[in-house]
């Protein structure tokens, strides 16, 4: 079997990025190049004020970065010089046309594989790295098999299971590698190439190998499968609230069971996030194409509880504060989707913001990693108000004591570690009275809140 030497990764996004540097650092004889059409992100990634935040990323870049990782806006000439291509670019839900709504926007993809297919000259493994749907393998060798010019490829399917927060972790020690291509000696030769490019630290039964379309499917249903343990968990919020039960205590004693475990069962204002809403979309559409209207319907729900979840959490927040928020200031903690990452894609803070402006609120934002223009740009996307008027209504702070100055009540959204720390006699002492708080993440000590003088609605936690 031939041994990879150069590696290109068509993306400099939240997975070409984190997996093309990880990559690079295990295995220093492979020369690794991730391409993009944006030059400045290209050029943030060659400095120390990368484009995206995960812990731990910054170390792994220096490490390579210079020696056998390059970051470059020569797409072709990369592709040229390569033997192994990562297609990792973004997959978005589609806006328009056919499939409005739930299907996946594959033009990046396409343009991505005629560009391939256009300058290469000499033999290519092409690997699938986005998230796309069942059978877009097949849509790919039809594009490269087309403009051939004598040149073979080996299309593969190699999906991410990163975690946004732990993305540097979970490529360094993953749970499993999946690898997927097609079974003719060609298909596995091109599979032992990329297993052996894992193998440099990743144990080999760990590495698994199945058919094209298998490994295409398991990247979907794995985080359909995620996204319906936490929707599961939020649906009982609303009814732990009713009943006077603690939904942590509930999902504890669920936890303990051996056949359900513990993992996704952390009750919140909505899961966000790049992957989770998109792929489940993805499979909605999928099975309503393929005639399967009941599993589609089962699906959807998964969605549907995630919005009602967000759109709850903020009308508690304006039925306690004495059914109006108008010309009242509310302190969101938090817009990134998850602690430890500026990805906002999803996030439950932009429509709980959206809500409560629609209110006429006046909102107050502490995020420690997303800046004051990506907030701006989220609700503006929604196109609900004039971006003038939400740059009126919503203030951008640069710590959370100023954003919570003079609030009536303070959200948290993000499960940001230093909130946890923060001096809340201090902040207490600085809002209007009575003071609220609204636990989004359930991160806090209720009881000590209380004896500093807040009253505490936390989700799931029934009358506090």
């Amino acid at each position: 079997m031939k041994k990879i030497k150069s590696i290109c990764c068509i993306g400099a996004g939240y997975v070409g990025g984190p997996t093309m540097a990880v990559i690079a650092q295990q295995c220093p004889e492979i020369k690794v190049i991730v391409v993009d059409i944006n030059a400045d992100r290209i050029a943030q990634w060659q400095t120390d004020n990368l484009p995206i935040y995960e812990p731990g990323l910054l170390e792994v870049v220096k490490e390579a970065r210079g020696r056998n990782l390059f970051f470059s806006t020569d797409i072709e000439n990369a592709i040229r010089d390569s033997e192994m291509i990562f297609m990792s670019v973004n997959t978005p839900t589609k806006t328009y046309g056919l499939g409005k709504g739930r299907a996946a926007d594959l033009k990046f993809v396409e343009l991505s594989a005629r560009k391939i297919a256009e300058v290469s000259t000499s033999d290519k493994i092409v690997v699938e790295k986005s998230t796309l749907p069942v059978r877009t393998a097949e849509s790919i060798k039809t594009i490269l098999k087309e403009h051939t010019n004598g040149v073979k490829f080996q299309v593969l399917s190699n999906p991410e299971f990163l975690a946004e927060g732990t993305a540097v972790q979970d490529l360094q020690k993953p749970d499993r590698v999946l690898i997927g291509g097609d079974q003719t000696p060609e298909g596995l030769q091109a599979i032992e190439a990329l297993t052996d490019i894992y193998a440099h630290w990743i144990p080999r039964e760990q590495i698994i190998q199945t058919r094209l379309w298998s490994s295409e499917l398991s990247k979907l249903t794995a985080n359909a499968f995620l996204a319906q343990r936490i929707s599961s968990i939020n649906s009982l919020t609303a009814l732990c609230e009713a009943t006077g039960a603690d939904v942590d205590e509930v999902a504890y004693a669920i936890g303990t069971d051996s056949r359900i475990g513990s993992k996704f069962l952390k009750a919140s204002v909505g899961f966000g996030g790049s992957c989770f809403q998109k792929d489940i979309l993805n499979l909605v559409y999928l099975c309503e194409y393929f005639g399967l209207p009941e599993v589609a319907a089962y699906w959807e729900q998964v969605i549907i509880m995630n919005d009602y979840q967000k759109k709850r959490f903020a009308t508690n927040i304006i039925h306690t504060l004495f059914n109006t928020v108008s010309g009242k200031k509310i302190a969101l903690l938090g817009w990134a989707f998850k602690k430890d990452t500026n990805d906002t894609r999803e996030s439950a803070a932009i429509y709980v913001a959206d809500d409560l402006l629609s209110d006429l609120a006046q909102v107050g934002v502490y995020d420690p990693q997303v800046s004051a223009d990506k907030m701006y740009a989220d609700l503006n996307y929604l196109q609900t108000r004039p971006a003038k008027e939400n740059e009126q209504m919503l203030e951008v702070h640069s710590n959370a004591y100023d954003a919570c100055k003079d609030a009536h009540a303070i959200a948290i959204i993000t499960e940001w570690d230093e909130f946890k720390t923060l001096d809340w006699q201090r902040i207490f002492d600085q809002m209007k009275k009575p003071a609220f708080l609204f636990d989004g993440r359930n991160i806090l000590n209720h009881s000590h809140l209380r004896e500093v003088g807040f009253i505490v609605k936390a989700i799931g936690k029934g009358a506090e």
